[in-house]
């Protein structure tokens, strides 16, 4: 029996949203689960979405969403009930589904990490116990493990706060060396991916950006893309959660994993680079440059 090429997308922010975009271009049907029937899910249905209530912690829920869908892209905000959520989808999915590939949102700290260390988030945590869970399952998986967001509020809101009132970009990195990519560019992959899911199936996919860089670096190709000097102020770990981080407002859980984040960039955890975004869609991932000076006006007010 020929799947369905219906795709199911359970986390329609940030790259779901932009995933969406690009399967409705070419006329790929799209089912997005939310979870409430708000504007946001009124904006969802005029991209020509079918839109369902549902709860991935819920396996009655995620019966229906999955009902007819052959596709699937799972992923959910920063949460401590990932684990869970993946470990519903999995059993529900064997049971109900019918899939030929089903997407994982996972990062790219997972690479790096056994069944015993400890030096990741929770939430990181929790990506790598999600990715046995569905490996064991047996359904056709593909894992997307991006490394750090270009769209992150630490290089966005942050940085454009700090860069019109002082010129500088303020983080707790150190001389650690980052390569972050661009939300477009990891959704390319997953829209390329769920189109065609049967040679991606196993697979791993490492997104990056092109290279590398260490703070200094990232100012100067802020510097380039802005017209404006822009120079890396690097603070302790301690200052920037009290100075900055605590003034967000964010849930424990998600503050603990930015802290760990911001400590594993000074460690140089994120010194890592991949061609997979290429490899999958043909098209290199974005530099910080011509992110950054595609969004001009952001940045400088």
């Amino acid at each position: 029996m020929v799947a369905s090429n219906l795709v199911l997308i359970t986390g329609a922010g940030g790259v779901g949203r932009t995933v969406l975009d690009q399967l409705r271009a070419q006329d790929v049907p799209v089912r997005v689960m939310v979870r409430r029937d708000d504007d946001r899910a009124a904006e969802l249905r005029a991209l020509g979405a079918e839109v369902v209530v549902g709860d991935l912690t819920r396996p009655e829920s995620v019966a229906a969403a999955l009902e007819g869908v052959g596709r699937m892209y799972f992923a959910m905000p920063v949460s401590p009930d990932h684990l869970l959520a993946a470990t519903v989808v999995a059993t529900v999915a064997r049971e109900h589904g019918q899939l030929d590939g089903l997407v994982d949102m996972s990062q790219m700290t997972v690479s790096q990490m056994t069944a015993t260390s400890t030096a990741e988030s929770h939430q990181q945590r929790l990506h790598w116990l999600a990715e046995q869970v569905l490996n064991w399952s047996g359904l056709p998986v593909i894992h997307i493990r991006p490394t750090s967001f270009l769209d992150n509020p630490l290089f966005t809101t942050l940085a454009a706060q700090s860069i019109r009132e002082y010129g500088t970009i303020v983080l707790p990195f150190g001389t650690g060396r980052t390569s972050p990519v661009a939300v477009d560019d990891v959704a390319r992959v997953v829209a390329t991916v769920l189109r065609d899911p049967a040679p991606h199936v196993g697979h791993v996919y490492e997104l990056t950006g092109p290279r590398t860089v260490d703070m200094t670096e990232m100012a100067e190709e802020f510097s380039r893309a802005l017209g404006r000097s822009v120079t890396y102020v690097d603070v302790p770990l301690d200052e920037w959660r009290t100075e900055a981080l605590a003034k967000v407002g964010l849930p424990p859980h998600t503050e603990q994993h930015i802290l760990t984040m911001a400590r594993l960039h000074h460690d140089n955890r994120y010194d890592r680079a991949s061609d997979d975004v290429e490899r999958v869609t043909g098209v290199p991932a974005q530099t910080i440059e011509a992110f950054v000076a595609a969004r001009k006006d952001f940045y400088l007010g």
